[in-house]
């Protein structure tokens, strides 16, 4: 028995590695071509160790610190209020959905359902934003739209309220006068941190990530995002790569295209591979917070 429980431990620990190396792998190889020189990538390709070292990807993007700094804020302003708000929004509605005395509860479910399978398209998304609600060059433009809720969030945490805090804990808190909102916060919530934070992380990795609602919405630089920024950096160096003049070929076959491209990856995946660790205890804390006995 002992003999067997060693080699299934020894089998996960195996695919377990192998799931790690396929994540590492090509973080390493993107981080050892943002440090490569572009002359060498040309010749010899992408490899796990510099063939050239060179940092010239990255004096390239810092030779606009200024704006790479405010657009790393704008990007950390978005990110931590548009996740604390979209979570907080995202609880207060799937609270009342999973419990069974909310009238309507079940039309309103249709209703959030509905939203994942049809929306009304780009065109008249941007028009309702831009003409009605007139949050075009605005923070608000890289917050709400498409981002601030998400109907599969509210299914999740509206399945994890039923299934996981049990009624008699709320009904005991209804009896002894505690409001809603009391129960939500002092009972549910201390219950449901494996949900909240899982929502949060997602949630903050989705407005990082996002670009599209920079492309779409924002055309004053300062509102831009650090992916809208560096987006706008490799649409530059491909403008000059196309557009190149003659006289030009000796000033562009040192330009380093392809490792600027892999250190605008690193810059942008940055951030988040370092916050990660510093947030995965709660997720740790969360799975083990305590039971109710019966």
């Amino acid at each position: 028995m002992k003999t067997e429980s060693k080699s299934i431990t020894l089998i996960s620990h195996i695919v377990i590695f192998l799931f790690a190396a396929i994540c590492i792998i090509p973080l390493i190889l993107l981080i050892s071509a943002s440090f490569t020189d572009q002359n060498a990538i040309v010749a010899h390709g992408y490899s796990f160790f510099p063939q050239v070292f060179s940092t010239a990807a990255y004096d390239y993007l810092f030779a606009r610190g200024a704006d790479i700094v405010r657009a790393y804020g704008v990007s950390v302003f978005v990110t931590v209020f548009g996740t604390a708000v979209g979570v907080a929004i995202t609880t207060l509605i799937a609270y009342p959905l999973s419990r069974k005395e909310t009238p309507y509860r079940n039309l309103i479910m249709f209703l959030v359902f509905f939203t994942m399978l049809f929306n009304g398209g780009l065109v008249p998304t941007y028009l309702v934003y831009t003409q009605l609600f007139e949050i075009k060059n605005t923070i608000w433009a890289l917050i709400v739209p498409g981002l601030l809720t998400n109907g599969y969030y509210m299914m999740m945490m509206r399945t994890f309220f039923q299934t996981t805090v049990p009624s008699p804990l709320i009904e005991s808190a209804q009896l002894d006068g505690a409001s809603e909102y009391r129960i939500l916060w002092s009972v549910v919530l201390p219950l449901s941190t494996p949900v909240v934070a899982t929502m949060g992380m997602f949630t903050s990795i989705m407005y990082w990530n996002d670009w599209q609602n920079g492309m779409v919405y924002i055309t004053k630089p300062e509102f831009f995002s650090i992916q809208n920024l560096l987006n706008r950096i490799m649409q530059d160096i491909q403008f000059i790569t196309t557009n190149m003049q003659a006289g030009q070929g000796e000033a562009m076959a040192i330009m380093p295209t392809d490792s600027v491209k892999m250190a605008m990856a690193v810059m942008g995946a940055l951030p988040i591979l370092i916050a990660y660790p510093f947030f995965q205890k709660y997720f740790i804390k969360g799975i083990m917070v305590g039971a109710v006995k019966g």
